[in-house]
């Protein structure tokens, strides 16, 4: 998973004030909810030590999603009276949060973008006869995605109306903006929904290679929801899995470890790659609870696992930060990427190990 989405969150220097709240409009009164939800973190920003011109920057954006509908959240972040980052949440945060300090709380955000998986949504909709020879009129949407995270945020979509008649042969002229689609995405699958006998003539003139990613779904198939295409059926198909771009990495990992080629495994070999600018991806089994503490500097790859350390390298004053604040920080700081695997997949030592992009070089005989 690439986490430069967050490249604005850490262009300005903290401390940071980290709201996370249920902005959800399938409520009554969502906008009292919303505002009781946000009085109550406001006061405990103010009591953290956050000014008014910053409370005031955050309330004008808090709840100002109301373009999305249904179930969802919002992220916000902002420092020195300025909005740094804005984001929608699939998930309500199982508590409202604010937090005001030295580096920003991402660390919920990313998880609620795990596992980032790419996908074309496509849905068909017919309601005559499964023959080509009547009249009636076929239509098709498609939409490209990362699952979870589009599901609040969908992006621009694909209208096609067909006459019926010339289904079978627009299918194929189809098939070719499809797959442009796909490969524009790197979408990992094509999920397929609406009307079968229509769907069936689609799939059929895909090209192959798009043909071979399709995933066929039942159920309802709004297209009017302000949602996801498909968003009822996308968990189904995705929750579970990992996009296939992470599990090569999880791949390439096990590959080196067993050759002892460029990998770290364990916090204290990670942290020291960390230190170097040395990680191309971090792989967590989880992330790290509210309790783990790194001692960090004020530049990303300033972070070790005592002050001791720290101090040894010159860096003036370090301060003891949550594990999770440190470890993001790192990540985009150096353009690494990050992969949650399951235990069940990898289980490394700690929870934490590391592709490297080099090996350290080998000590003289």
């Amino acid at each position: 998973m690439r986490l430069s989405f967050l490249d604005p969150l850490y262009a300005e220097p903290g401390p940071y004030a980290s709201v996370y709240l249920d902005t959800s409009r399938d409520v009554d009164h969502p906008e009292r909810a919303i505002a009781q939800r946000w009085h109550r973190l406001r006061e405990s920003l103010s009591r953290q030590g956050a000014d008014g011109a910053l409370l005031d920057v955050l309330e004008g954006v808090v709840g100002s999603d109301t373009e999305v509908p249904g179930v969802h959240g919002q992220a916000v972040f902002a420092a020195h009276g300025t909005l740094v980052l804005d984001g929608e949440l699939p998930r309500p945060p199982e508590h409202d949060t604010a937090r005001y300090s030295t580096l920003p709380d991402a660390m919920p955000l990313v998880t609620q973008h795990v596992p980032e998986i790419p996908y074309l949504a496509v849905v068909v909709h017919y309601s005559g006869l499964p023959t080509a020879e009547t009249h009636g009129w076929v239509t098709l949407e498609a939409e490209t995605g990362t699952w979870p995270a589009s599901t609040v945020t969908p992006g621009e979509r694909l209208h096609r109306r067909v006459a019926v008649a010339t289904w079978h042969r627009t299918c194929v002229r189809l098939g070719h903006r499809l797959d442009e689609l796909a490969r524009g995405a790197h979408a990992d699958a094509v999920v397929v929904g609406g009307d079968v006998w229509a769907c069936n003539v689609l799939v059929r003139r895909l090209p192959a290679a798009l043909r071979g990613k399709v995933v066929r779904v039942g159920g309802r198939t709004p297209t009017d929801t302000g949602r996801a295409l498909l968003e009822e059926q996308l968990g189904g198909v995705f929750r579970g899995h990992m996009a296939a771009h992470d599990c090569d990495l999880v791949d390439a990992f096990i590959a080196r470890r067993a050759l002892e080629g460029p990998t770290a495994e364990g916090l204290p070999a990670t942290v020291a790659a960390l230190q170097r600018g040395q990680v191309a991806a971090l792989l967590l089994n989880r992330p790290p609870g509210a309790s783990a503490r790194l001692w960090a500097g004020s530049r990303p790859t300033q972070l070790a696992l005592t002050e001791a350390e720290l101090t040894s390298f010159g860096v003036r004053a370090p301060g003891e930060e949550r594990a999770d604040e440190a470890l993001v920080r790192a990540l985009v700081g150096t353009g690494a990427e990050l992969v949650v695997v399951p235990e069940g997949e990898l289980r490394l030592r700690d929870g934490v190990g590391a592709l490297l992009r080099y090996a350290d070089p080998a000590p003289p005989p």
